[in-house]
């Protein structure tokens, strides 16, 4: 994989995850929001989750999940795609969008600063809160091995 599309998909991971209400409002602060077009969507529909037993095993499914995706056209022809988990046609929307302007050299670094970082910080400090809450429950299991045996 390329370091472009690495980047691509750090990006992608982080307005994915994002609060569709803080999409909206660094939306709305662009000073010059770009002219454009719905290609596909914003639409809902499923698809199967597979999973590996033991991350190692033979796949199976595991079930449907509900996505919602969506792809937009700037007037520049760049496009921008989005795949929401759950039924949010807004935030595939705008994710999208900024999966456009992220495209863009003008807009990528303004953009990355103001928020893709704070969003990956986010979520970093979200996973340690979750991880720390649930490590106090941990269970190490052992097996004692009897002298006789």
């Amino acid at each position: 994989m390329s370091t472009t599309e690495s980047r691509r998909r750090e990006w992608m991971d982080a307005l994915a995850l994002a609060d569709g209400a803080r999409l909206r409002e660094v939306w709305e602060e662009l000073s010059a929001a770009p002219a454009y077009h719905v290609i596909r969507g914003p639409e809902t529909g499923l698809v199967m989750v597979r999973a590996r037993a033991g991350n190692t095993g033979r796949r199976f499914n595991l079930g449907e999940m509900t996505v919602t995706r969506c792809t937009v056209g700037l007037a520049d022809g760049i496009m921008g795609h989005a795949w929401i988990a759950g039924i949010r046609p807004e935030h595939a929307r705008l994710a999208a969008l900024f999966d456009a302007l992220m495209q863009m050299p003008e807009h990528s670094d303004a953009l990355r600063a103001t928020l893709v970082e704070p969003l990956l910080r986010d979520r970093s400090a979200y996973l340690a809160r979750r991880a720390a809450e649930v490590r106090p429950s941990k269970v190490d299991f052992f097996t004692l091995v009897r002298g006789e045996d």
